[in-house]
């Protein structure tokens, strides 16, 4: 959550520093601002910042009433804010300045001891313009450069000032005095160093600076970057040297723009058959699954006796599916937990456990906490995630890469499906090492799985038939959602993205439980989605929601049904039929979700929500529990 974007070089940075934070903005949109360190009026150097609540069409507005040309320098930070600590206005919106104006700070995460911060800067005689968190920062930085042992030491006083703060932080500084420099710090939260010729940017993803460089340094836990436009200095919040992790960045801008649609969203949603397809690429070698960073040895993999799986929000929904892979294939316990309630809850782990840590960025919070006591522990960790070099996958023991590319839009699509394939890789892998397929039998599921991204394309191509159901059903304000087997974790997908983007009240529900209180929700005209089995699997699970089916249509629902191409027992019972292509039974979820993230975009658009890219009150990223 929140973008933040820093420029030192040779260009005028203030145009740069808005265009970054542009393809920041999925990662907050409360407000927005940057400060340039330039020239006053006198030829001394000062900092001029301009920040706005709401978009970033806000700030544009508001540069232009100033005038670009109070914004000339080659130094800039910036920053788009979800709101933590203070209501998204004016005040509260980033970049904060010290009390002497000589010092801006952006900062992403929570300071979590900023009262006690607070309290002491205003015994000192300091007043504190907003409620958040963060200012607390350039006050300090100004007090420590300004007197006692760190005067007149940019560098010293801001690392005095860093390891006074606690919590989980990115923050960047910069002084009027020194206004070719950029002293940041990254505590958990992410923060990427772009190394390009003769300048420097920062970013909270490469997407903030992928349009002048693909050179690139993931820093690491408990570091401190200092930027010139000609080189960078890591060090260790003491001050010693320390090292990042160079990487060069295999996608390019054309990929984070909307390339013809009208949304990120409905891009992504549209790249979905390339996602599982380069998700699926190199983990064959034509006999053998094979994983990716594995430090995981076959005889580990063969040791586990149980798995964890650990996610949020839709990679939860992910590890579901994990889970009835796993179990189905490998024989073994497998258990799903929130992420936030993994270790309050004080699991039974240990050497034999295996723990899939599921995450896109892999910075969310809580899964990473989660990493951590898994670890603590003794127990082995694989990430899944489509972030190379984030935290997550650094700090487990192996990791399996979602090749899903940059996933713009707020809401997942492309990189839950990616999650999906990853999850039953590692189940194929873990029946591989402990024997409980035979080798064809891993074959011929491998061979079903490299079929799915041709079937999710066919799909797609029916775009226009589900459009035609959700003009039909119009501005709904309640929907529920169905499935039996592997169906109920895409009901429970199809609901939260109905949530997220139509804000509209949605629930997902195992089918067998709808005798045991949901049905009491069934009413004349209520749209119920129905995720139906394939009938050539277990057919008693195929006949018992067609009985769901006739329970709700009895009692007034509207229906609007998922099934696969022939599976003529559901059509006296739809309103609304929609078909996919006939696939194993474990995969079927790869094409049935993908009608339900159309459906959702299209009643967010009915319900009057056109920018269904950044839905309020989420970002993308969570890197706070």
């Amino acid at each position: 959550m929140c973008g933040i974007v820093g420029y030192v070089g040779h260009r005028q940075a203030l145009n740069l520093a808005v265009d970054a934070l542009r393809r920041m903005e999925y990662r907050g949109y409360d407000s927005a601002g940057v400060a340039v360190v330039g020239k006053d009026a006198d030829g001394h150097n000062a900092i001029h910042a301009v920040k706005r609540a709401g978009k970033i069409a806000n700030l544009d507005d508001r540069i232009a009433e100033v005038g670009v040309d109070k914004f000339e320098g080659t130094t800039a930070i910036g920053h788009t804010r979800w709101a933590t600590h203070g209501r998204p206005t004016d005040e509260n919106a980033h970049p904060h300045l010290s009390y002497d104006g000589k010092v801006a700070v952006v900062h992403n995460g929570i300071i979590e001891n900023f009262a006690s911060l607070r309290e002491e800067l205003e015994r000192d005689g300091i007043e504190l313009v907003s409620d958040t968190d963060s200012e607390v920062a350039p006050h300090l930085l100004a007090q420590a450069y300004n007197e006692g042992d760190t005067a007149g030491d940019f560098r010293a006083s801001a690392l005095k000032v860093l390891n006074r703060l606690e919590g989980a932080f990115t923050i960047l500084f910069t002084h009027a005095d020194h206004p070719d420099e950029i002293i940041a710090a990254r505590r958990s939260t992410p923060l990427i160093v772009g190394v390009g010729d003769g300048e420097m940017f920062l970013g909270s993803d490469v997407a903030a600076f992928i349009e002048h460089t693909k050179h690139a340094v993931e820093l690491g836990q408990d570091t401190v970057v200092y930027l010139a436009a000609d080189y960078y200095d890591i060090l260790n919040f003491d001050g010693t040297p320390a090292q990042g992790n160079p990487f060069t960045i295999d996608w390019d801008l054309e990929a984070a723009e909307k390339g013809g649609f009208d949304s990120f969203m409905m891009k992504e949603i549209h790249e979905q058959p390339a996602a599982i397809r380069d998700t699926l690429a190199g983990h064959w070698d034509g006999e053998r699954v094979t994983l990716d960073e594995n430090n995981l040895a076959d005889t580990d993999l063969k040791s586990f006796d149980q798995v964890f799986v650990v996610a949020c929000g839709s990679a939860y929904h992910s590890g579901l599916l994990a889970k009835y892979a796993i179990e189905h294939w490998v024989r073994i316990p497998v258990q799903i937990e929130v992420a936030s309630e993994f270790r309050y809850r004080d699991p039974v782990l240990g050497e034999r456990t295996l723990v899939l840590a599921i995450s896109q960025s892999g910075e969310t919070a809580d899964t990473l906490e989660a990493v951590r006591h898994a670890k603590a522990q003794g127990a082995k960790v694989l990430a899944v995630c489509n972030t190379n070099g984030s935290q997550i996958p650094r700090e487990s023991d192996a990791v399996l890469y979602t090749h899903a590319g940059p996933e713009i839009g707020v809401a997942s699509t492309k990189a839950f499906l990616a999650q999906v394939v990853a999850n039953y890789i590692v189940g194929l892998a873990l029946a591989q090492a402990q024997g409980t397929k035979y080798p064809d039998e891993i074959r011929e599921i491998w061979n079903a799985l490299e079929e799915i991204p041709d079937k999710v394309q066919q799909v797609l191509d029916t775009r226009e038939d589900i459009a035609a159901v959700s003009r039909a059903l119009g501005a709904v304000r309640t929907m529920l959602f169905l499935g039996r087997g592997v169906g109920f974790p895409v009901s429970l997908e199809g609901a939260l993205k109905l949530k997220e983007l139509a804000y509209i009240h949605a629930e997902g529900f195992a089918a067998g439980e709808l005798k045991h209180g949901p049905i009491a929700l069934i009413e004349d005209d209520l749209p119920v989605v129905i995720v139906v089995p394939s009938p050539r699997g277990v057919k008693l699970l195929h006949s018992k929601i067609v009985s769901n089916i006739q329970e709700i249509r009895a009692r007034g629902a509207k229906t609007i049904v998922i099934a696969e191409e022939g599976d003529t027992a559901v059509e006296p019972y739809a309103n609304w039929l929609i078909r996919i292509p006939q696939t194993p039974s474990i995969m079927q979820p790869l094409l049935a979700t993908v009608p339900l993230q159309f459906l959702a975009a299209d009643i967010a658009e009915e319900c009057g929500n056109e920018d269904i890219d950044k839905p309020r009150n989420l970002a993308k990223s969570v890197t706070v529990e």
